[in-house]
């Protein structure tokens, strides 16, 4: 069920309404079998896998609950031994669902070079929706209880909640068991307030989803699907579009998300923050799927030795987590040098810190002015954006030709010539898309700002707030895209 949808516009309102009619003490109840039905849209017979990931975890949880009881060194080695257990079984669902075949191709490319029979396997496998949120935050879930950092949960129906809540079900934030599971029993009362400034979070991500991701999606669709007709500043815009697109379209699910979990008094974690105004790729990497990057932090940089240990181990480890971050995002080897050139610029601005903090000193360069700041804010853009070249192209043959094509000419005509028009979008739907965006630029500038918007027009005399309340969802009534009969289109993140 897609939150662009007809259906979960019917579905959301009757589950909250519900949900603070019922008694407190079926509540969780009421919610698992919402979150079921919510996923089971999709495929009733994947939700099984989702059911086996969660089982597997919880009785980790279990079992390493008891090891910590038991104390000293066989204590420590059961524990050790549970959470090895959890992990192998759930990233062996995950690889062959989401790996098999991306394996299988790559051992048969080695083969054949070998002149040795390929393998061919005979059964098809279709990827669960959301299989790779669900299965780490499931994980994050044994780790923190081997930590000590939460109890285990012994009642299952709950912990089975916490891993299928489905506002944040299929494509994040990836939650911590520290914040969403102990909220789980929390008493959740009906509050305006609150409610009002959820269903605003929800109303910005359809902004965000329909209005600007989906209509630059035509524009980027059109000419990476047709990229040997474009070239030089063509490419270029199409590549800055796929930026916005994919901002909007994740940060738009994230809002909605956290929006809709609010309306119910769950509060998810913020997952993205205004991510194009980051001043360098470390910065960028605070700011954009704040869940996934802050989960391999804490899961998989830190026990590596994070940056506390020689210079070459710290290298070491930004190369492993963001080639892994890579290929978390899809079996795909673009995806893998998507992820390896964000590991390149970390390590290189690093190795390069003392350099440019010797050309700031000799030429008295002012830091805290805010030309300096913009300019690294653009020069991080191009970095970022560069590298979504990578990511959007189905190869990276693909990629490499559009690179190619995109320095081969200088064609600032096309701002001239209508040649714009002629990439996907008609004259209308362009200068729409422009100016959405340029909607989003003086919000996220205003946040950055500091201007909690919410709490201003909330200020405000209430026939100002209803005028603004109207227009906007007019103005996503009118200005979002639709598939033929009206269709939803599936986010992007939901293939990962």
């Amino acid at each position: 069920m897609l939150f662009n949808s007809l259906n979960f516009l019917i579905f959301f309102p009757i589950v909250t309404l519900i949900y603070f009619i019922i008694p407190q003490k079926i509540r969780y109840i009421w919610l698992l079998i919402a979150s079921y039905y919510f996923y089971m849209a999709w495929n009733p017979v994947y939700a099984l896998l989702m059911l086996t990931s969660t089982f597997i975890t919880y009785l980790s949880g279990i079992l390493i609950d008891r090891a910590n009881s038991i104390g000293g060194g066989h204590g420590e080695k059961l524990k050790k031994l549970w959470v090895a257990l959890s992990f192998t079984l759930n990233l062996s669902i995950l690889f062959f669902f989401k790996y098999f075949y991306f394996a299988v191709d790559n051992i048969n490319l080695l083969l054949s070079a070998l002149h040795v029979q390929l393998i061919q396997p005979k059964f098809d496998i279709i990827l669960p929706v959301g299989i790779s949120f669900y299965t780490f935050q499931a994980l994050s879930y044994t780790v923190d209880v081997y930590r000590k950092e939460i109890y285990a949960e012994r009642n299952f129906l709950k912990y089975a909640l916490f891993v299928s809540f489905f506002p944040q079900l299929v494509a994040g934030p990836i939650e911590r068991s520290k914040n969403l599971l102990v909220q789980v029993s929390q008493k959740h009362t009906f509050n305006f307030e609150r409610m009002r400034d959820g269903l605003l979070l929800m109303l910005f991500g359809y902004f965000l989803k329909m209005v600007i991701a989906d209509r630059a999606a035509i524009l980027v669709n059109f000419v990476f699907e047709n990229y040997e007709a474009y070239s030089g500043l063509e490419i270029a815009i199409a590549a800055i579009f796929f930026a916005i697109q994919i901002y909007g379209d994740f940060a738009g699910y994230s809002s909605i998300a956290i929006g809709a979990a609010w309306v119910m008094g769950f509060k998810l974690m913020q997952n993205f923050n205004h991510p194009y105004f980051a001043i360098n790729v470390q910065d960028f990497w605070r700011r954009w799927h704040i869940s996934l990057s802050s989960w391999f932090r804490d899961y998989v940089y830190i026990p590596l030795g994070g940056s506390r240990c020689s210079r070459l181990k710290k290298y070491r480890n930004l190369a492993i987590v963001f080639l892994t971050s890579g290929l978390w995002h899809g079996a795909n080897w673009t995806y893998v040098m998507w992820g390896a050139l964000h590991g390149f610029y970390q390590i290189m601005g690093d190795i390069l810190k003392p350099v440019r903090n010797r050309i700031e000193t000799i030429f008295k360069i002012n830091t805290t002015c805010f030309s300096y700041r913009l300019f690294n804010i653009i020069l991080t853009f191009i970095l970022v954006d560069f590298a979504w070249i990578f990511f959007r192209a189905p190869d990276i043959n693909t990629a490499f030709i559009m690179i190619k094509q995109m320095f081969s000419e200088w064609n600032p005509w096309i701002f001239f010539d209508n040649s714009l028009y002629d990439m996907g979008l008609d004259r209308k739907n362009f200068w729409v898309l422009c100016f959405s965006v340029m909607i989003l630029w003086v919000v996220s500038f205003m946040q950055e700002r500091g201007i909690k918007i919410r709490e201003e027009l909330a200020k405000q005399n209430l026939v100002f707030r209803w005028i603004i309340y109207i227009i906007a969802i007019l103005y996503i009534l009118l200005y979002g895209i639709y598939g033929p009969g009206y269709d939803a289109s599936q986010f992007i993140y939901f293939q990962f």
